[in-house]
Formats: C-alpha cells, sequence, structure tokens
C-alpha cells in the first residue's frame, strides 16, 4: 500500500474543544506519525503520513472532530513523503499558520 503525506487547515470551532487531542489519539490509533496544533488564527492544523487508506479515514475522523467541535472546513494538501522520523504523532505549541507556506 502506498504511503501518502499530507498538510491539513482545519476551519470552525475548533479550539477549545480537545481538538488536537482527537487528533493525536485518531493519529496514534492508525499508527500516523505527524503533528498536530492550534493557530494564532483559530485554526487546527497540521501534518499525517501514513497508508493512503489510513490517511483517508483519518481526514474523515477529523472532519467531524470532537463531539462538542463544529467544522466548517477542512483544507488539504499533499506532500512529500518523508523517511526519516520516529513515528511519533505530536501535539505542538500554538503558533502561526504554517499551511500556506508547505
Amino acid at each position: 500500500m502506498a504511503t501518502q503525506r499530507i498538510a491539513f487547515k482545519v476551519h470552525g470551532t475548533v479550539q477549545g474543544v480537545g481538538f488536537r487531542d482527537f487528533t493525536q489519539k485518531r493519529a496514534v490509533e492508525y499508527g500516523l506519525k505527524g503533528w498536530v496544533g492550534n493557530t494564532d488564527c483559530g485554526r487546527v492544523e497540521g501534518e499525517a503520513q501514513g497508508p493512503e487508506e489510513t490517511i483517508q479515514r483519518f481526514l474523515k475522523d477529523i472532519d467531524k472532530g470532537p463531539r462538542s467541535a463544529h467544522v466548517v472546513k477542512l483544507e488539504k494538501k499533499a506532500l512529500n513523503v518523508e523517511d526519516e522520523g520516529d513515528g511519533h504523532f505530536g501535539v505542538r505549541r500554538t503558533s502561526e499558520s504554517v499551511f500556506d507556506s508547505l
């Protein structure tokens, strides 16, 4: 199965509702590597890498989010697959958005 790496950006009521923890939990369950973090403009974004089919299931999950979230838009873009890394999926501190620069 082909490996895929994507960047994602989630718009809506996604901060203060456990979205990062939800995303990390799903990614760990699926065995993905990458990261998730809040942006200072009120969104959640990150990267995920793993089998293509698993990435698609992960995106469906975060398009819904945890119960108290309200996702209005999920953006994604394909990135080059990275070989390095320890298979970890981390939570990052709130920062400026990097989505558009990827």
